[in-house]
């Protein structure tokens, strides 16, 4: 079945999605970034084994400049990772939450609890460990702004890594078993983090610099990085840091995880969505619409950083999805399209799901 072929089926209905992902039913697929869905079916469409989950929640703030952004707090976390572990056990039968390799094995699909961000730790190190009690396992040092711990790529140009919490922070994840995540990092926090760190480090979401010049991608020393670490790098799907064409296709998605494959190896490379599992919605609550009112959220974000002067932010993105992957099926599409590209067989399961499972089979603790 052809990549067209597989777009048009995923774009008429769950039925069709179902359909689609017994396409390559031996196949292992897992998503290197998305969230818990509101229809507990999602998760049995989507085709998906496992998923990193990420249950932080925060609310709008203002910088010193009175610029708006998304700010995580302790006690909105504190509330979220709890109702989210509680919807798997009363919602999502067949779904459970993993806390270490184990929980990777049998029938059930597994969400790996993530925060996006240390905000809700704070300067309070003992909230790491707190979290991970309740079964958070992966915490990303930075999301769109710098924190106490780490500098975020919108402050790049400062040269900046870790502060001394932040190293301080990274030796407790690695003491009890947290798994640091370097998305959204600057350059010099994530290859720092990766030279401090005695356990493999990911980069759960990103893409390429050397394909679209931005400082929220990944420049070739963090994939290597990461790589040589052991740990691995999930290309993911917001278009507008994909390409800059007026038309964003899965040619293009697929020429990142190609670069990336090229820089790290085969073994280092996975799948990451970061939108919802059935795909972005827009305003209307029907899939979302590039070159519409759909995309107006984006570019007063976008607005705001060029403002703040953060390099990068320039003319206003005209799509942030690739629409024949804003679907729940798209993982059977990847896998496709990654084929029909002339990877091997045994290479693109790798990149749909194999390496993120044996990342998780040797470090979820």
């Amino acid at each position: 079945m052809s990549a067209a072929a597989l777009a048009a089926g995923a774009a008429a209905g769950p039925a069709i999605a179902r359909q689609q992902a017994e396409t390559h039913r031996h196949a292992t697929y897992i998503d290197g970034m998305s969230f818990l869905p509101d229809d507990p079916n999602d998760v049995r469409l989507s085709g998906l084994d496992a998923f990193i989950c990420d249950v932080s929640l925060g609310e709008m703030d203002v910088d010193a400049s009175g610029l708006p952004f998304y700010h995580r707090k302790f006690e909105l976390c504190d509330r979220s990772i709890d109702a989210a572990s509680q919807r798997i056990k009363t919602d999502f039968p067949g779904l459970r939450v993993a806390l270490t390799a184990d929980d990777l094995k049998g029938p059930d699909k597994a969400a790996v609890f993530q925060f996006q961000g240390c905000e809700p730790i704070g300067t309070d190190l003992s909230r790491i460990g707190y979290f991970r009690d309740k079964s958070l396992r992966i915490l990303q040092l930075t999301h769109n702004e710098s924190n106490a711990f780490a500098t975020s790529y919108v402050d790049e140009r400062t040269g900046r890594g870790l502060s001394d919490l932040g190293r301080e922070g990274v030796s407790e994840m690695n003491r009890i078993g947290l798994i640091p995540d370097v998305s959204h990092a600057s350059e010099a926090t994530a290859l720092e983090t990766i030279q401090r760190s005695s356990t493999p480090v990911i980069l759960s979401h990103g893409a390429c610099r050397s394909l679209l010049a931005h400082p929220r991608a990944a420049t070739d020393a963090m994939i290597r990085a990461v790589a040589d670490n052991g740990g691995v790098f999930g290309v993911f799907m917001m278009s507008f840091w994909l390409t800059e064409d007026h038309v964003p296709t899965t040619a293009h998605y697929v020429a990142h995880i190609r670069h990336a494959v090229n820089i790290g190896g085969i073994d280092a490379v996975g799948i990451a969505n970061d939108y919802a599992m059935a795909g972005l919605k827009g305003a209307t609550g029907k899939p979302f619409q590039n070159y519409s009112e759909d995309m107006a959220g984006y570019q007063r974000w976008w607005r705001g950083n060029n403002a703040r002067g953060i390099p990068g932010f320039g003319p206003e993105p005209q799509h942030a999805v690739i629409p024949e992957l804003n679907v729940i099926g798209r993982m059977a599409l990847i896998h496709q399209a990654l084929l029909d590209d002339g990877f091997a067989p045994a290479d693109a399961e790798k990149i749909v799901g194999e390496n993120w499972l044996r990342f998780f089979k040797d470090n979820l603790k």
